[in-house]
């Protein structure tokens, strides 16, 4: 007979005080309290049913259905597994296609492209603040013929493309939709993802180029766009990734995200779009960390808590709309440049929490992040980890194996409830957009990041190789290394590329770009692909948006 949860609740009472208690009075314990990486969530000895309560169907269900907790497919990944999206791009466009179809003949099943960091601001390669980054951290793309190079060989019927670009995000999808064309494929079949999620880079990454009026505009036109002519596309990323690699709890990961994503959908809404039409092209992009199974529960969390929000927020009818869909990446801050080696047994713990969190899609980080860009060979392993985990470890099989666990329920259920706690908070200031512009956001992260590193500096919290088990041992492995020629053969591909286009159709196109960012009604899309398509380049493109739309320059919220 199965025991009522309040006689379990008895018994464990019971349990606490005759057999816990004289056994820690005698022994003690590893640590005098136990936390999640929240240091305010405390962790007890052991959960029973009655830590979960009884709402089942309330609170999990079955997947495939409202409220999504056990997934967004009835059959997971017993149908197809994750898409396995490793994350790159480096030095030109054509060193990069080459790593791409490696990736793609190792297994890859979806590109991620990283830009550097003069295309994540609008800028050409030739650009004097572009000098000593170009090809650093990504590709340099600065007109169609580098995305023509890029993808050259990658059929976009086929392969879906995610790109980690926000500002400029419009500019490269329409470089994308060119390339379609080109190869013969429309763009009501072309499959990816554009960032696109500029709240968060005032909140946490910096890439940003225009002030937060005219940035949503750029992303609600995407929005309009894409749900007539690009409907398989994801016209937005809404990233927790970032804030927690900027310091964050899991909670504020999840709260400050959905948050972000409320923002979104209120401006697309206000733009006069109806919310089953483009809320089906949302999703995500969270981190993964090492408190294996907090990421397991802050997955489920924010799944249920974003369905309820579109369902009962904004009145979606469409149960497509309630599906909160997302990427998940490894965490980046976790990677240590002591004893890399240990950064893959990191990122195998962080993947397997993706997947048994139910991620769509995966990217896993190479051990030598923390040093540089990753070699060929560590991005091999990298992927190897996830196809192990896909194949070899079983936990594919089944949905949400991890359902039902008390702890993970009980967790579950306390990161949604401080989750919407602090989106409780963010709607009284007026919603993300005014809590950005008033640093609270920041501010809460900034707390969060300096407790943790205190914690690290104290030895509280421990990091296996740097303030615990260190070793004298320095790394002395390949190291890939981008080199400074890539500046100046893009420089001189661009001068060529000037010569040889229709000068007179590129500065027409800029003047209808200025004047249609002028007139708030105007669509821009439609007017950036034959941008794109007469070859301006990328920083033409967003100067002349520049000199109607100015620049962003942020407060100091230290």
């Amino acid at each position: 007979m199965i025991a009522t949860t309040g006689k379990i609740e008895t018994l464990k009472k019971s349990w606490q005080e005759n057999t816990l208690a004289p056994l820690v009075k005698r022994f003690g314990e590893r640590k005098e309290k136990f936390t999640t990486s929240d240091e305010t969530i405390l962790v007890d000895t052991v959960y029973t049913p009655g830590d979960g309560g009884d709402e089942y169907m309330e609170k999990l269900g079955f997947p495939g259905e409202y409220p999504f907790t056990r997934g967004v497919q009835p059959n997971m990944y017993r149908g197809r597994l994750w898409t396995m999206r490793q994350y790159a791009g480096f030095g030109t466009a054509k060193e990069s296609n080459a790593r791409y179809k490696f990736l793609i003949q190792q297994g890859q099943t979806g590109l991620s492209v990283a830009f550097d960091l003069p295309t994540q601001i609008g800028y050409d390669a030739d650009h004097p603040f572009a000098e000593g980054e170009v090809g650093k951290v990504g590709v340099s793309i600065s007109s169609l013929r580098d995305m023509e190079t890029l993808l050259d060989g990658i059929p976009l019927d086929k392969v879906s493309i995610s790109m980690t670009i926000n500002a400029p995000a419009a500019i490269l999808l329409a470089m994308v939709i060119a390339v379609g064309k080109r190869q013969g494929v429309p763009s009501n079949q072309l499959r990816g993802t554009v960032q696109n999620d500029i709240l968060k880079e005032y909140i946490a990454r910096g890439t940003y180029i225009f002030p937060p009026a005219p940035s949503m505009r750029l992303i609600t036109d995407i929005f309009r766009y894409c749900a007539a002519e690009v409907p398989k596309w994801n016209t937005i990323s809404i990233s927790g990734y970032h804030i927690r690699e900027a310091g964050s709890t899991a909670v504020q990961e999840v709260a400050f995200t959905l948050a972000n994503g409320i923002e979104y959908v209120q401006q697309a809404i206000n733009a006069g779009l109806d919310v089953d039409k483009f809320a089906p092209q949302l999703s995500f992009f969270f981190n993964a960390h090492n408190n294996f199974l907090e990421e397991v529960a802050k997955f489920r969390a924010a799944r249920r808590l974003w369905a309820k929000i579109m369902r009962h927020r904004f009145g979606a009818q469409n149960p497509d709309s309630w599906k909160l869909r997302f990427h998940t990446q490894t965490g980046g801050s976790t990677l240590t440049a002591q004893q890399p080696d240990n950064n893959i047994v990191r990122v195998t713990i962080q993947a397997l929490a993706a997947v048994l969190g139910g991620t769509q899609s995966l990217h896993t980080n190479s051990k030598d992040e923390a040093l540089s860009l990753p070699t060929q060979k560590s991005v091999e392993i990298a992927l190897r980890t996830q196809q192990i985990i896909a194949y070899e470890s079983g936990v594919a099989d089944t949905v949400d194996p991890l359902g039902g666990s008390y702890y993970i329920e009980w967790l579950t259920d306390e990161i949604e409830r401080r989750a919407e706690a602090y989106i409780a908070r963010i709607d009284e200031l007026g919603g993300a957009l005014r809590a950005v512009e008033e640093g609270y956001i920041q501010r809460e992260i900034q707390e969060a990041a300096y407790r943790t590193q205190r914690a690290i500096e104290r030895g509280e919290q421990i990091v296996v190789g740097v303030n615990r088990f260190q070793t004298d041992e320095h790394h002395v492995g390949e190291l890939l290394r981008v080199d400074e020629r890539v500046r100046l053969d893009q420089i001189e591909a661009l001068k060529k590329l000037r010569a040889e286009r229709n000068n007179a159709a590129v500065s027409a196109v800029l003047a209808r770009i200025e004047q249609a960012a002028r007139d708030p009604n105007a669509a821009l899309m439609p007017l950036f692909i034959e941008a794109v398509e007469a070859y301006a380049t990328l920083g033409e493109i967003c100067d002349a948006l520049r000199r109607v739309f100015g620049e962003y320059t942020p407060e100091n919220w230290v």
